[in-house]
């Protein structure tokens, strides 16, 4: 990308962002998207999901009494202007961003094996003795190609496009949404200077706003694949959001997160080291009472999402467990290499607790026929 043309994306974005800085909520956000903000119901409660864990994060708490849809969001607007602030960076493979180009091929990958791998995301074709010849070349052919056409998929939190335009090429239907508009500028910008991306842009398949995830809730979106890929760790209410995308997933569909535990070892790697050792990430970017643990999201999407009568059971001998809802899995950086790795291990486990430890993916398919 050109320096004028990254230049004109940031200015942009930060006559947009103005009055972030001095409030807690964008205010163009709340005159562009009336339906924004919602509140909290008044039976939420303070709720850490793990009583064994006297440093759980809280996924709910209690709002203000005066709490309204004009007043609540799930959004950090210190977080918003951070990354706001970083936006030319996005799309410099050796610079801030570095570990996130390198880890979206990963991310991708875990999509595909729970979208387009998944036993039950094979077609549904009634067997009959003519067709059962072509069992074999099915299998070969799924998850490879464009195997997300005809799916509409959710980045939230996209920030400077990556994930979303990856998925864009593999045939979804894609929205990316940011609440920072210098990130969607750039977003945009780069995604035109590639001719398919534009053509699908111009076409309404691909799109990049500046929105938010309860903007688009309040609006009555649905998708069949819902994404936040480093995203629960800098929101406020995760709670609240993790509901928030748990609606928008159509019958059927797929929620797929990324995040950080909270662990020592997520603190060394990812604070100390990242952040003020090595500076590979700007000091500052993680907040290490915002790390989520595997267990107390599982845990969440059990207790305050539905439960196994919204969320399908895990179709392997992974979901062993009868009060946690998905599966959670390690994505361990090799710095030798330079790539990151999926991470094994059998549930319960020591090597896989060990996997998990920093970094980590969440998936959970929403039962058909709700």
């Amino acid at each position: 990308m050109s320096r004028p043309n990254i230049s004109r994306a940031i200015a942009a974005g930060r006559r947009q962002l103005g009055s972030l800085q001095k409030s807690k909520i964008t205010r163009r956000s709340l005159s562009t998207y009336p339906s924004i903000l919602s509140p909290i119901s008044s039976s939420s409660r303070f709720n850490t999901l793990n009583t064994n864990d006297s440093d759980a994060r809280s996924f709910t708490s209690s709002a203000p009494a005066s709490a309204s849809s004009s007043t609540f969001t799930t959004i950090n607007a210190s977080e918003i202007s951070h990354f706001s602030s970083l936006s030319e960076h996005w799309w410099d493979e050796t610079g801030e961003f570095k570990l996130l180009h390198r880890m979206n091929p990963t991310r991708v990958e875990y999509i595909r094996q729970k979208v387009a791998l998944s036993p039950a995301a094979e077609d549904e074709e009634v067997w009959t003795f003519e067709n059962r010849h072509s069992d074999l070349q099915r299998e070969k052919e799924r998850g490879t190609g464009a195997w997300l056409t005809g799916l509409r998929c959710l980045d939230v939190g996209c920030g400077g496009g990556l994930l979303s335009e990856s998925l864009a090429r593999l045939g979804g239907e894609v929205s990316g949404v940011d609440a920072s508009p210098a990130n969607i500028g750039i977003a945009t910008t780069h995604a035109n200077q590639d001719p398919v991306l534009k053509k699908k842009m111009e076409e309404g398949t691909f799109e990049l706003r500046h929105s938010t995830a309860e903007a688009l809730r309040d609006a009555g979106e649905k998708f069949d694949v819902v994404c936040a890929m480093e995203v629960l760790e800098h929101v406020d209410q995760p709670g609240e959001f993790m509901k928030c995308l748990g609606e928008m997933v159509k019958p059927g569909g797929h929620l797929i997160l990324s995040t950080i535990s909270r662990t020592p070892l997520a603190q060394l790697l990812t604070l100390t080291l990242a952040e003020d050792v090595l500076r590979l990430v700007t000091p500052g970017t993680h907040t290490y009472r915002k790390f989520v643990k595997p267990a107390e999201l599982r845990n969440f999407v059990y207790s305050d999402m539905g439960g196994f009568d919204t969320w399908c059971p895990n179709e392997n001998a992974s979901d062993v467990r009868d009060d946690q809802v998905g599966e959670t899995r390690g994505i361990v950086y090799d710095p030798i290499k330079g790539v990151w790795r999926l991470w094994g291990g059998v549930e319960g486990s020591l090597v896989k607790e060990l996997g998990e430890g920093c970094n980590y993916m969440f998936h959970a398919r929403k039962r058909k026929g709700l």
